[in-house]
């Protein structure tokens, strides 16, 4: 760990020569504050994980599985792409992308806001329950399935089964999309959800016409179990 610039105040790891338990350690450190560095990534897994101080860290290259996941208060950006399940169970928060993420991003997440600028591939905001995900680009197929709360923008495309099985999640989508999942349906786009839509995509640094988005959300025919539509299920 070394300071970067004395009017900076940046600590700055480099994952080539300080191991990743270490790095993480550093992070853990009770009372922490301040902004973070950390250099050639190379693709390791859970970088930045289960942080929990209101710190700003900064990776620089492509990440492999879980990262930044479990954050609390941190302010994340991931200068590259991400594998499966960045973000994953984030309580609180900012966890950025600026390349494209693997299957599962922000699977189990309760909190925060996880911005993906690229592309995020299948199950994108599984089972969510209150993270906002704002993506840039497409999202892969089953894309929140079972998502219970939480907010998931896709400002392309949006593959097969979207929303399957959702809940009280609010999906809006700019492009197409090739199915919907089981319960989930078009609906209406009324001036609150304009107004929520907007702040969502100011909030991830967009400034689309909201008017270009559908919105989708759960029929609330599948809540409780029912012999007539046991196919659905």
């Amino acid at each position: 760990m070394e300071k970067v610039g004395a009017t900076l105040s940046v600590e700055s790891f480099d994952l080539r020569t300080s191991p990743l338990r270490e790095v993480n350690s550093a992070l853990h450190q009770l009372g922490i504050e301040g902004d973070f560095l950390i250099a050639h990534p190379d693709g390791a897994h859970n970088v930045a994980v289960g942080l929990n101080a209101p710190v700003q860290v900064r990776i620089e290259g492509h990440v492999g599985y879980y990262a930044a996941g479990m954050n609390q208060l941190a302010d994340v950006t991931i200068a590259g792409n991400a594998g499966t399940g960045v973000a994953e169970n984030m309580m609180s928060g900012t966890v950025r992308v600026t390349g494209n993420a693997s299957q599962s991003a922000g699977a189990t997440a309760h909190g925060g806001l996880l911005v993906i600028e690229g592309d995020a591939a299948a199950r994108c905001g599984i089972s969510m329950k209150g993270v906002d995900i704002v993506v840039g680009g497409n999202i892969g197929h089953m894309s929140a399935f079972m998502a219970q709360a939480g907010r998931l923008v896709v400002r392309g495309d949006a593959g097969e089964a979207l929303g399957d099985s959702i809940y009280e999640a609010r999906i809006y989508v700019r492009g197409k999309v090739a199915s919907l999942g089981a319960d989930c349906i078009a609906k209406p786009m009324r001036p609150e959800h304009h107004a929520e839509l907007a702040e969502l995509l100011a909030a991830a640094g967009y400034a689309d016409d909201t008017s270009a988005y559908t919105r989708y959300g759960s029929a609330r025919n599948l809540y409780h179990f029912h012999v007539d539509n046991s196919a659905s299920y």
